[in-house]
């Protein structure tokens, strides 16, 4: 009976992924009628509704998204079960579910994602490529990369893997119309184009070498929670933008943005990853871990 009420969760929620009984039910190799009469039993059996159903639509009930949520948390031990099988190979099997950021993960994380699943053929791997701060645990992904940000969270450990440079950069155009900086007390004059997400907003800290830290006055108009949208608006002419260094490279080589106040350093951009606190880490995180370290530690 249990095995019946377990299929039955992992068909509601093959259809919630999919986003349709039709679709849902393909995947787990079965009818539509089918996938509707399993998530009818289970929310006969567990008294509540987890779908609302029109003729055209599906959406996913408060009650269905916790228990989504909670199958999740099933799959995962599951997986984690197979994987402490597996640890004495280290093979990484099971999926792999990654959240990186929009800008660095496309350009400096995703390689790394192609040479994982081509050297471990029986890994599965999700990314969603976002600059939201995401609760790794209620969402149920295995590990994130973060820039910046280190977590207080008990649940979760966090550590920097790499640092890269953070360059304080405008486009000649905006430096032509508002005139190009000399000192930091400058800067408040300028408009400033600020990484904001949720409660957090970035801070521009800048030396000389050798010399203490000076926060950098700055007034801006415009904040985002995405890096390749400052970067886009810094190439646009609407402000000045403190961006690392992998991310403007070639905009700084074609000349479409200008270094700016170069006798000063701004902080590092720490690359941090977080995971979940567990006893055992499962082979497919800390194996992808140790190739992250690997390709940009250095």
């Amino acid at each position: 009976m249990l095995r019946g009420h377990l299929n039955d969760i992992f068909i509601f929620m093959a259809v919630v992924d999919a986003g349709s009984f039709v679709a849902g039910g393909r995947a787990m190799g079965m009818s539509r009628s089918a996938a509707a009469k399993a998530v009818m039993r289970l929310e006969d059996r567990i008294g509540a509704r987890l779908l609302n159903r029109t003729t055209r639509t599906l959406s996913v009930t408060d009650e269905g998204r916790v228990f989504y949520e909670r199958g999740l948390q099933v799959l995962a031990s599951v997986e984690e079960a197979e994987a402490s099988m597996a640890r004495n190979g280290g093979t990484p099997r099971g999926i792999l579910r990654l959240t990186v950021p929009d800008a660095f993960g496309r350009v400096v994380v995703l390689p790394l994602i192609e040479k994982y699943v081509a050297t471990w053929p029986e890994l599965q791997v999700e990314v969603s490529f976002t600059d939201r701060l995401t609760d790794i645990v209620e969402e149920g992904f295995d590990l994130a990369i973060r820039i910046g940000t280190t977590m207080p969270d008990t649940r979760l450990v966090s550590r920097v893997v790499a640092s890269y440079g953070a360059i304080l950069c405008a486009s000649p155009a905006y430096l032509s119309n508002h005139g190009e900086p000399q000192t930091i007390d400058d800067l408040a004059a300028h408009d400033g184009l600020i990484f904001s997400s949720r409660n957090q907003r970035q801070g521009w800290r800048l030396r000389t070498e050798g010399g203490p830290w000076i926060k950098a006055p700055v007034r801006s108009r415009l904040r985002f929670d995405s890096a390749e949208a400052l970067r886009h608006c810094a190439v646009a002419g609407l402000g000045i933008a403190l961006l690392p260094d992998f991310l403007i490279a070639n905009d700084l080589g074609a000349g479409r943005l200008r270094k700016i106040l170069p006798g000063f350093k701004a902080d590092q951009v720490k690359i941090v990853t977080i995971y979940p606190n567990k006893r055992l880490l499962e082979a497919r995180v800390r194996r992808f871990i140790d190739l992250v370290v690997e390709q940009l530690g250095s």
